[in-house]
């Protein structure tokens, strides 16, 4: 692992620490999936053909895991070690289980590893949707997908991937 994917390894197991602790609201998702579309068929031929379409649920899945990873980029660039760490709890376990220290102690280290512009950067730094790769259950995001003032690149800040456990979004890698 290189030092410059520390900091977002660190977040990830702060992301699942939160997860495990946090119950979950499943009634919104399950009021969206019932309100799913069917999906559109044609009698053209002898067998259905079905359009493939995101369901809202997948949809609205993955714009709170963005927004999840956007509170997590906010917090790296404010320095809050309490919200980052809480938000990558699995990927800080991980790092913690092959040898770095615990998320609390490990993520200001890492902070050092950005220049002042980049964390300031981080501050409103959002993601480009258009960029990932989503499931209902686990997003994608690789560093090209930060919109910032400063350029990040994966060895600067790593490729994220969220998981939804307990009814939260995690950085877990």
């Amino acid at each position: 692992m290189s030092a410059r994917a520390l900091p977002l390894l660190a977040a990830g197991v702060a992301l699942l620490i939160a997860g495990c602790s946090g119950g979950g609201d499943t009634s919104a998702a399950q009021a969206s999936s019932s309100t799913a579309p069917a999906p559109a068929t044609t009698s053209a031929s002898a067998a259905p053909v079905t359009t493939t379409q995101a369901a809202p649920s997948t949809r609205k899945a993955a714009d709170d895991a963005v927004g999840r990873y956007e509170t997590y980029l906010h917090a790296v660039g404010g320095k809050d070690v309490t919200t980052a760490c809480e938000i990558a709890a699995p990927a800080a376990k991980k790092a913690e289980d092959e040898g770095f220290g615990p998320c609390e102690q490990t993520l200001p280290i890492s902070f050092g590893m950005f220049s002042a512009a980049q964390r300031k950067a981080l501050l409103d730094a959002t993601v480009d949707r258009s960029r990932i790769t989503e499931s209902a259950t686990k997003v994608e995001i690789p560093a090209k997908a930060i919109k910032s003032g400063a350029k990040f690149t994966s060895g600067d800040l790593g490729d994220a991937v969220l998981e939804l456990r307990n009814g939260k979004w995690y950085v877990t890698d």
